[in-house]
This record gives C-alpha cells, sequence and structure tokens, in this order.
C-alpha cells in the first residue's frame, strides 16, 4: 500500500491588490507538512504553479526550500514529486535537481530529448516506493507542455490536444510494459481539461490558464489508476471521473473564487489498483469578504453595511474586503470615505467594484 498526497498551485510569491501572502503560504505549508506526518504519506506530488512568477523572490524560494527539507527530515521516508506549471520557470525549477535529490525529491520542468530529437520519456518516469522500499508506483511526472515539448501529430484537429494525448500514451506504453501486476500507475500533469470548471468572469484565472488549450480527459486511459492535475483552481474530478482530478489551489487567487474549497487530495493505491481518495479541507488564513455579498448597492447602503463590521484586532487574519458600488454618476470623494470607516476595521481593503445604473448611461 502507498499513500500519495496530492496538491497543486501554490503560486509561491503571490501579491493579493498588493498584499504580500508570505504568512498565508506559511500557514498553509504548516497544514501540509502535519497532514503528511499525521496520514503518513508515503509520497507528496505538486502538480504545478509552484510560483506565481517565472523569476521568484528570493523569499519565495526560501519559503520553498524551507518546506522541502524541514517534511523530508521530519519524514524520513517520504518522496516528493514537483512539476513544473506555467507560471514556473520550468529550468530554474529544475536546476537544483542534483541537491533536491538528496532529499528524495524529484523535479521535473524540462522535456529533455535524446540525441535524435525523440523525447527522453524515461526522465518523465518516476518509481515510488512503499514504507517497505517497494517500487509501488511507477509516476508519469509531465510539467505544463509547451510548444516542441510533445510529439508532432498530423491531425485535422487542435494539434495542441492531440500532441499531448500522444505523449501520454507513449509514456504509458512504456509503463505498462515494465510493470508487474502489483504495480500502479500515476499520472500527473499541469493542463486544461475539457469539461474541467474555471470561475466565471475572472480575468485572472483566463489569464493563469493562458491560451486555453484544453485536453480532453480521455487522455488518461482507464489504466491509469490516479491522474494529479494542476492548473485549475476549483478543486474537482473532471467530467465525473473520479480517479482524475485537479487539486485546487490552497489559497483563492481572486474574488471570484472566494467560495472555492481548498486543500489536497489523499489518494491510497494497494495492489495496482486505487484503494481510496479523500479531500483533506484546508480553510485559508485569511478569508475574502464582498460587501455587499451580493449585487451593487448605492454609496449610502454600502457605508451603512461597513459601519457594521467588527473592530480591528489582529491585522495578519483580517479578511481581504471587495466593495461593490452601484453608482448613478462618479463619486470621487466615495474611496475617502470608504477607506476611512473601514481603518478600524477588521478588514483589508482590496478593491471597490464600481457599477453605474442603467438608466443613467443611456440618458448619457
Amino acid at each position: 500500500m502507498i499513500r500519495i498526497l496530492h496538491t497543486a498551485d501554490w503560486h509561491l510569491g503571490q501579491t493579493f491588490f498588493g498584499y504580500d501572502r508570505a504568512e498565508e503560504h506559511k500557514a498553509f505549508l504548516d497544514w501540509l507538512a502535519e497532514e503528511i506526518r499525521q496520514n503518513e504519506i508515503d509520497a507528496l506530488v505538486i502538480a504545478g504553479d509552484v510560483f506565481d512568477v517565472s523569476n521568484p523572490s528570493a523569499a519565495s524560494q526560501r519559503i520553498y526550500y524551507e518546506f522541502i527539507y524541514r517534511v523530508t527530515a521530519e519524514n524520513p521516508k517520504l518522496q516528493i514529486v514537483i512539476v513544473a506549471g506555467n507560471h514556473d520557470s520550468a529550468a530554474r525549477l529544475e536546476a537544483p535537481l542534483p541537491l533536491l535529490q538528496a532529499m528524495r525529491t524529484e523535479v521535473r520542468g524540462v522535456v529533455r530529448k535524446l540525441e535524435g530529437g525523440e523525447i527522453d520519456y524515461d526522465h518523465l518516469t518516476i518509481e515510488l516506493k512503499n514504507r517497505e522500499g517497494e517500487a509501488e508506483v511507477l509516476c508519469m511526472a509531465v510539467p505544463f507542455l509547451r510548444q516542441g515539448d510533445y510529439p508532432v501529430v498530423e491531425t485535422e484537429g487542435n494539434p495542441y490536444m492531440e500532441g499531448v494525448r500522444e505523449l501520454y500514451a507513449r509514456l504509458l506504453q512504456r509503463l505498462w510494459a515494465r510493470r508487474k501486476t502489483n504495480q500502479a500507475i500515476l499520472a500527473v500533469g499541469h493542463l486544461q481539461a475539457t469539461g474541467s470548471e474555471i470561475a466565471e468572469k475572472d480575468y485572472s484565472e483566463r489569464t493563469i490558464i493562458g491560451g486555453l488549450e484544453c485536453v480532453s480527459p480521455d487522455v488518461f486511459d482507464e489504466r491509469i489508476a490516479y491522474t494529479a492535475l494542476g492548473h485549475i483552481h476549483k478543486a474537482q474530478r473532471v467530467s465525473g471521473k473520479e480517479h482524475v482530478r485537479y487539486a485546487g489551489s490552497p489559497l483563492p487567487m481572486s474574488f471570484a473564487e472566494r467560495n472555492y474549497h481548498h486543500g489536497a487530495v489523499l489518494v491510497t493505491l494497494a495492489d495496482g489498483k486505487l484503494q481510496s481518495i479523500e479531500k483533506l479541507p484546508y480553510h485559508p488564513l485569511v478569508s475574502l469578504l464582498s460587501v455587499p455579498s451580493g449585487e451593487a448597492v448605492s454609496p449610502g447602503e454600502v457605508l451603512e453595511l461597513l459601519s457594521s463590521l467588527p473592530p480591528r484586532e489582529e491585522e495578519l487574519s483580517a479578511p481581504y474586503l471587495e466593495i461593490k458600488v452601484l453608482l448613478a454618476e462618479p463619486e470621487p470623494m466615495f474611496r475617502n470615505e470608504v477607506e476611512e470607516l473601514v481603518k478600524d476595521k477588521q478588514v483589508r481593503l482590496a478593491r471597490i467594484v464600481s457599477s453605474y445604473r442603467k438608466e443613467s448611461v443611456s440618458a448619457s
């Protein structure tokens, strides 16, 4: 038996409307470290977007490396598999691999090529061992695929989807041929699967998705016991397939993600098959608050709602505040009034979203 914890889309280093989120990320990683210890996890899989930008700050990298050192020291048999996401620099993430391997950590960012130009499929294969030291899982560790990373397939359809499909198919064929009866196959990927849900009216998440290249979940053959995906921030199973899942992001990346459920996925494999899937819920250190919670209201109503907010106690856990106001005409002083009113409240003002009454628009 082997117990695997699936997480993704940490986005270390992200700032939220100008606010630093380092303490929020540290709180999540403390929680994750405790879940690894309590659940006696054998392998941690991080399915991409470790960092928010390709050139992360020294502080963000420190948080990342301290976590790896800590959990591998606390759990002497823990293995870690990390693939690069579209926000990560593939080469930068993989550069310290020789040092990380000393901590039982494997990183796959770059799709390497052999002399003839063929993809080095062996490099994308990682064996995961159970507590007895037996290789119980063959892991297909595939990073975010850019043009040139996947086989060229002649098709009248989507060349990206067909190229990705072909890469996974060739990799699976190799793994299936060398697989022993009691070994399970695990796929890791950072991509957008057809049928996955993303937040509506959310520019930031659509930007994160990039070119919106969709890949059919049928790419992940039934012979694959579990597919650990990253890229989409909403934790979900894909197209009703229980064994093809997004872990989701540990923190909401925008107000459109305010009601997402966060956490990690605990996967148990035994005798070459999937035994169980359990969602481990995580409640972020800082919540998001919209005033009002529904549609925008008048400035007077907004100010009245804000006046009833609780007084400031501790800034570290104060929710990020989004205000939705409905205006008849521009009100330059409104922001000043809001800032004055919330400065002693248990919130941090993130943004004010203004909309205008239809009649005022048509009259102009």
